[in-house]
């Protein structure tokens, strides 16, 4: 089974780079040269040649996109890696995170509906039981101390007037 790591963005420059949406917790350790990495829908193994930060973006060059057609050819493509080599306790995947339910002082409140990644912290979206909206709460270990997914479930601890828009 394989896990996204990332989604291939717009090219960057003639060369190839292109920007990516981070789907990982370290990106600076998965995203090192000479990593490689499974594609979906499959156009082959990407390997990495070139890692830069350009403000809060990822740039990523790799060996099998000589430039910008080829680039912009595959922009949208999932970049995977081999779940095994994923075995971090406190990573988690946005597939593995949505449908799960929010438990707040005992009590559920609603199911992840979404995950939006962040450079600085990603946020989950809670489409809450009885009101019949969605609220973003940031995925920080102070707000969402407790991730059980083998009982598909966070545990969050809000501070207060979060829940309340």
């Amino acid at each position: 089974m394989s896990q996204v790591v990332a989604r291939l963005g717009k090219p960057h420059g003639i060369r190839g780079e292109m920007t990516v949406e981070v789907r990982t917790d370290d990106p600076d350790e998965r995203f090192t040269p000479g990593a490689t990495f499974g594609t979906d829908p499959d156009i082959g193994t990407l390997t990495l040649t070139r890692a830069r930060w350009h403000r809060d973006r990822l740039m990523l060059t790799f060996d099998e996109v000589p430039d910008r057609n080829r680039a912009e050819e595959i922009r949208n493509t999932l970049i995977t890696v081999d779940a095994s080599e994923t075995e971090d306790e406190d990573a988690w995947y946005i597939d593995d995170l949505v449908g799960a339910e929010v438990v707040h002082s005992g009590s559920v409140i609603g199911t992840v509906s979404a995950v939006t990644p962040g450079a600085a912290q990603d946020l989950i979206h809670v489409e809450l039981a009885d009101a019949g909206r969605e609220v973003m709460i940031p995925f920080v270990e102070e707000i969402v101390p407790v991730v059980d997914l083998d009982n598909n479930r966070l545990e969050i601890d809000p501070p207060a007037g979060l829940l309340d828009m």
